[in-house]
């Protein structure tokens, strides 16, 4: 058994609507092995992306502690919660968020403004970064002229630049077609299996789930027993 990189006790968030407080999350207690790939599943406002968000220190929750990597990122204010965000979470988008005027290389590059690397060294990162996730050729080119598949490629390449302690991925492959949604899933296994990256990812495709090693049911803001795939 490894030691666990997040530890969750007793969270819980809730949202404002007007006059009413709409909870999303209730007393949800969790642990994810260091070197796991945990698979977050449920039906649609059940509470999965928000556990995702908080998590990777996108949000806050009302209370409860919240640790990775052995910090409380409960206690940091809003600029020590970026800083740390920055350093340590690679965050995965469905509709992959890059910019469309810079290219393949520069959007990966990104993260790396925030770093005391130079120039050649950014671009040299970003550009191995890219080979890795198989866009070795693809370096000049902006996301427009690049597949769905490809430009989620280009996501996960600037996710992991940094090399960040944890890959949070949200629906990752919800706006791909089959055979690019299977690249990005074993690109995804590889870099857990092979380079021993923490993976938590949120999806509603059951096949995509299988992918991971531990499957986590959430349902009405209540979490299920974590289930152990491979």
């Amino acid at each position: 058994m490894r030691a666990p990189l997040v530890q969750i006790a007793h969270l819980a968030k809730s949202y404002r609507r007007g006059l009413q407080v709409v909870p999303v999350l209730t007393d949800i207690t969790l642990s994810v092995e260091a070197g796991d790939f945990t698979a977050l599943m449920g039906p649609s406002g059940s509470g999965k992306s928000t556990l995702l968000n908080l998590i990777a220190g996108i949000d806050k929750p009302d209370r409860g502690m919240l640790r990775v990597a052995g910090l409380d990122i409960t206690t940091l204010s809003e600029a020590e919660l970026a800083r740390w965000r920055a350093a340590h979470i690679g965050f995965i988008f469905q509709f992959y968020n890059l910019m469309p005027v810079l290219s393949a290389l520069e959007n990966v590059e990104l993260p790396l403004l925030l770093t005391d690397l130079s120039r050649s060294e950014r671009r040299e990162r970003a550009a191995m970064t890219l080979d890795l996730v198989g866009l070795g050729e693809r370096l000049e080119h902006r996301p427009g002229e690049l597949s769905g598949g490809q430009q989620q490629r280009v996501a996960i390449a600037r996710a992991i630049v940094t090399d960040p302690v944890l890959i949070a991925a949200d629906e990752p492959t919800g706006d791909l077609d089959r055979a690019s949604a299977a690249e990005v899933l074993n690109l995804m296994q590889r870099l857990n299996r092979e380079l021993g990256k923490t993976v938590i990812m949120v999806t509603h495709d059951a096949n995509a789930a299988q992918q991971a090693r531990t499957l986590v049911h959430l349902d009405k803001g209540e979490l299920q027993a974590p289930e152990r795939i491979a």
